[in-house]
C-alpha cells in the first residue's frame, strides 16, 4: 500500500516544527506495511478556508493524480478546524476513493471494502464541531483576560531587563496556567493560546504545575 504523510502546524515562524508528526506517522506506516511515497508539510493556520491551504490541496490533488490508496495524519485538526472545510475535505477523499487516517483519533475513513465506516461523517463533524467551538472559546477568554489586564494598566511584552512580577504573571497567562492544570499538554497549551513553547514551559516550572 503507498501512503502520503500531510502534517501542519499553525505557527509560520521556526516555533513550531512538523518532525514529531512527520516521525510518528512513518513509524506507523512502517509498522503497518505502507509505502511513505511523498510527505507534505504545511505552516498555515487550520481554520484557514481549505482554497487559501496550497500545501493541503497540493496534498490530494497528488493523492487523487498518483492513486495513493491511504493518507495518513497526525490528528483531525491537521486537515481542518473548520467543520464545513473538513467536511468537503473528506468528501474529496471518499469521492476518489483515498482511505483517511487519523493516528491520535486512531480514525480509518473507510472500510476493507473501500466504503466509508457508517458513522464517519457523524464522527468527523462532531469532533470537528467540539475542536473549532473549543479553540473559539479559548480564543475569547484569552482575549478577554488580555484586554481587562490592559485596561486595569497593564503593558503586554517588556522592556529589556524588566521582570514581570509572579501576580502579572498570573494575570497576564491566565488561560495558559488554566490549561496546564487541566494537564493539558506544553505544545497544545501553546498551540491553543498563541504563546511560544519556550514561555509555556517556562511558566509550568515557575508555578510547579505537574
Amino acid at each position: 500500500m503507498t501512503a502520503v504523510i500531510y502534517a501542519r502546524v499553525s505557527s509560520t515562524t521556526d516555533r513550531q516544527t512538523t518532525d514529531r508528526q512527520v516521525a510518528d506517522l512513518m513509524t506507523y506506516a512502517a509498522a503497518n506495511q505502507m509505502q511513505v511515497v511523498r510527505v507534505f508539510e504545511e505552516k498555515i493556520s487550520g481554520a484557514k478556508q481549505n482554497k487559501e491551504r496550497q500545501v493541503l490541496q497540493e496534498t490530494l490533488e497528488y493523492c487523487r493524480q498518483e492513486k495513493v490508496d491511504y493518507l495518513l495524519s497526525n490528528e483531525l485538526s491537521r486537515i481542518g478546524r473548520n467543520t464545513f472545510n473538513v467536511l468537503e475535505t473528506i468528501k474529496f477523499l471518499i469521492d476518489s476513493n483515498i482511505n483517511l487516517y487519523l493516528q491520535k483519533e486512531k480514525f480509518t475513513l473507510l472500510q476493507d471494502n473501500g466504503k466509508p465506516s457508517p458513522f464517519a461523517a457523524v464522527m468527523l463533524a462532531t469532533l470537528s464541531t467540539c475542536a473549532e467551538l473549543e479553540r473559539e472559546n479559548i480564543s475569547f477568554r484569552l482575549q478577554s483576560g488580555r484586554k481587562q489586564y490592559i485596561e486595569k494598566g497593564g503593558k503586554l511584552g517588556r522592556k529589556d531587563g524588566s521582570c514581570k512580577t509572579t501576580e502579572k504573571k498570573k494575570e497576564e497567562y491566565a488561560e495558559v496556567l488554566r490549561l496546564l492544570k487541566k494537564g493539558i499538554s506544553i505544545r497544545n497549551t501553546a498551540r491553543l493560546t498563541d504563546v511560544g513553547i519556550s514561555t509555556v514551559q517556562r511558566l509550568k516550572k515557575e508555578f510547579e504545575i505537574e
